[in-house]
């Protein structure tokens, strides 16, 4: 396995007022393993998902921003201080009811939210992992375009205008359908937009499978020991088509429903085992063994890339993996794949005995309703 950069960058501090179940709460982190520990529905989760905020700017889990906010309360905020490179940067996140969310680095606001994505990396590893297998070929979307997002902020501006421009398209398409009227020069401008960008954004995206194939094999097969092999496949309508032809073959279809049936946004990835498909022959094993190698190649893609390691968050995996796999995680962390960590677990006896032998600091973090109940710091040289 390839050897990862020794730069990393780590969350030294976090503070949170009324966010979620947090009321308030201050928080000095390890730059080796957080184990964050308490019962179901203590706020484990919620603070994880908080460290995803000062990364990726929004939830993790698809909340909405207003949810956030405690309830009865009239606003949270999130706050962090990163160690890079030797100097502490501060990063704030934070929005009132009814009005825009906020975001500054060291006091100063960003015009565009978009800026922030791939300062801090980070990855989530999380039960609802899952969804990558089972869901629509959306989910799958997104995972590949978080990756290439904190990686290359051209791709995820040329991904955000294309999606703009998607929009607008099929407005224009619902309007004809209600009126019976179509401003077709409107209709080719918005043509010649989404093919620009989407051949630009289907480029990066065959271009971050093709770089990254090798790399989930090897990992699949570590985990799993070498049981089978797997395979991702990159499926697009713009293979060996010009799409702005496509485009106009397809036109008379989409004005007929509405919206629009070629493009970038149909894009999906078939997840094989010995090349059939993993969602109905593979596994529960297989399938877990698919997600971790998955999640393990864009850790490793985005730090060979950015040369630092991201920030690792693990989810409950405890619960929902086999001894056999967890044993292949730890001998990952053990062979100092990962930089920072911040896991979850509702069993702390099994955190403890599974990090134990571990040659890296770790904080343990007990969490009793959105607060600290107590703190504990191990293997610190």
């Amino acid at each position: 396995m390839s050897e990862m950069p020794k730069e990393k960058v780590y969350l030294k501090h976090i503070s949170l007022a009324n966010f979620k179940n947090y009321p308030a709460l201050h928080l000095e982190l390890e730059p080796g393993i957080n184990a964050i520990l308490g019962e179901n529905g203590s706020g484990k989760t919620n603070l994880l998902d908080a460290i995803h905020y000062l990364s990726m700017t929004k939830s993790a889990f698809g909340v909405n921003d207003q949810q956030t906010i405690r309830h009865q309360q009239e606003y949270y905020t999130v706050e962090g201080n990163f160690e890079e490179e030797g100097e502490e940067v501060r990063v704030f996140c934070g929005q009132q009811k009814g009005q825009k969310k906020i975001l500054k680095l060291n006091k100063s606001p960003y015009p565009k939210f978009s800026e922030h994505i791939g300062r801090f990396p980070c990855i989530l590893i999380a039960p609802n992992d899952q969804n990558l297998i089972y869901d629509a070929s959306e989910v799958r979307r997104k995972f590949w375009d978080a990756c290439l997002s904190q990686l290359d902020g051209e791709y995820l501006r040329d991904l955000m205008a294309y999606n703009h421009f998607l929009r607008q398209r099929n407005q224009l398409l619902k309007l004809y359908l209600e009126k019976n009227s179509l401003d077709i020069d409107l209709l080719d401008t918005y043509d010649v937009n989404l093919c620009q960008l989407g051949f630009k954004v289907y480029q990066k995206r065959q271009e971050l499978l093709q770089n990254t194939q090798a790399s989930f094999q090897e990992y699949y097969q570590f985990v799993s020991e070498q049981r089978e092999n797997a395979q991702i496949e990159y499926r697009s309508q713009l293979h060996n088509t010009e799409a702005l032809r496509a485009l106009r073959e397809y036109r008379d279809k989409d004005m007929r429903f509405g919206r629009t049936h070629f493009g970038i946004h149909r894009d999906d990835y078939l997840f094989t085992i010995n090349g059939y498909p993993l969602k109905r022959f593979g596994s529960q094993g297989q399938q877990k063994s698919f997600l971790i190698a998955l999640k393990i190649t864009q850790f490793g893609y985005l730090a060979d890339k950015k040369k630092l390691r991201p920030i690792l968050l693990l989810d409950d995996i405890f619960d929902k993996l086999d001894d056999r796999r967890i044993k292949k995680l730890m001998e990952l962390m053990a062979g100092g794949l990962f930089g920072q960590i911040f896991m979850s677990d509702a069993r702390p006896e099994r955190s403890k005995e599974f990090l134990a032998n571990l040659p890296v600091s770790r904080k343990e973090i007990v969490i009793d309703q959105g607060g600290v109940q107590k703190e504990m710091v191990y293997g610190r040289t």
